[in-house]
């Protein structure tokens, strides 16, 4: 945030320690204010993991200091820590339909893959939406080895240049991005009902930023990338539609 930039980097890692012990304490029951008695007991009705919660924090610790990755592998690590950590978080929380636990020899399936999937995609799709605003910042979350394949250079990130290979390196990012969606969706179809819905929702929202920045044909330094609200609106009986056929 604007806020975060501000601050001296030093203050902001003594910030993420700090919520690394708190969030450390939570998962022993230790409470200091309301905010945490409504945690503890959301950790006490679903039970889940701390890791997750300590990756999303190492993920906001690498804001910090890195301000490029070299390969995609590096960024998808990146994705998972910030993003695809809450959809392990949330699937606790959301619950598996049982329809698919009903039989006595029934397994529930796991969603996990499927969250985390949703999660990068998601990320992902921040990223080329904000890579305007990000090189205000100084930062440039596509993998450098992306820049290099397509022949654009970071310069002409920079300048906000639009040629061909810049359409090209987008269009190959779009795809990318599609593809962890399309991982994650066996994975909503598998939740309980109540939580379809939204995810679904959710889901074809961002999705739908990737065909925005299509039709911009791929301008996002001189445009921000959104679905319109009367857009969101039209989608949400589709995806209720959706959501009841799994």
């Amino acid at each position: 945030s604007p806020e975060a930039q501000a601050r001296p980097e030093a203050e902001l890692a003594e910030r993420l320690d700090a919520w690394e012990q708190r969030t450390r304490g939570l998962f022993r029951g230790e409470v200091a204010d309301g905010l945490d008695r409504v945690m503890v007991d959301t950790l006490e009705r679903y039970p889940q993991p701390l890791q997750p919660y300590l990756d999303m924090i190492e993920g906001m610790r690498m804001d910090l200091t890195t301000t490029r990755y070299a390969s995609f592998e590096q960024l998808h690590l990146y994705c998972y820590r910030v993003a695809g950590t809450v959809g392990l978080m949330t699937q606790e929380v959301m619950g598996v339909d049982p329809a698919y636990t009903s039989a006595p020899w029934s397994e529930a399936p796991d969603t996990s893959e499927a969250a985390v999937a949703l999660g990068i995609a998601n990320q992902l799709t921040n990223i080329l939406r904000d890579v305007g605003e990000d090189r205000g910042r100084g930062r440039i979350y596509l993998p450098q080895e992306d820049l290099a394949r397509f022949g654009y250079s970071e310069a002409e990130l920079m300048a906000g240049t639009l040629n061909d290979s810049w359409r090209e390196l987008m269009r190959f990012q779009v795809a990318r991005a599609r593809e962890w969606f399309a991982r994650s969706e066996a994975g909503v179809r598998w939740l309980a009902p109540d939580a379809r819905w939204p995810v679904w929702a959710s889901l074809r929202l961002y999705r739908g930023i990737l065909d925005v920045i299509e039709e911009l044909n791929y301008d996002v330094f001189n445009h921000r990338a959104y679905v319109p609200t009367a857009g969101k609106l039209l989608d949400l009986p589709r995806s209720f539609v959706i959501a009841q056929a799994r």
